[in-house]
């Protein structure tokens, strides 16, 4: 399971785009993204660049803190 802080969450709305901007992402899945502490979790189904996965994110309109 891999764990990331995600920074510019507001709302269910922020959370909803954040988790299918990660499920788009080929080899992520059981993707949860949690508002209140900032972060996402998922599971690698294969090796998954982080810079697609920061791409993906800041597509969205959010950030990958690092």
């Amino acid at each position: 399971m891999t764990t990331i802080k995600i920074e510019g969450m507001t709302c269910n709305h922020c959370v909803m785009a954040v988790t299918r901007a990660l499920e788009e992402i080929d080899g992520i899945k059981n993707v949860k993204v949690d508002l209140k502490k900032g972060r996402a979790t998922f599971d690698e189904a294969q090796p998954v660049d982080m810079k697609t996965i920061r791409e993906k994110v800041e597509d969205a309109g959010y950030r990958v803190a690092p």
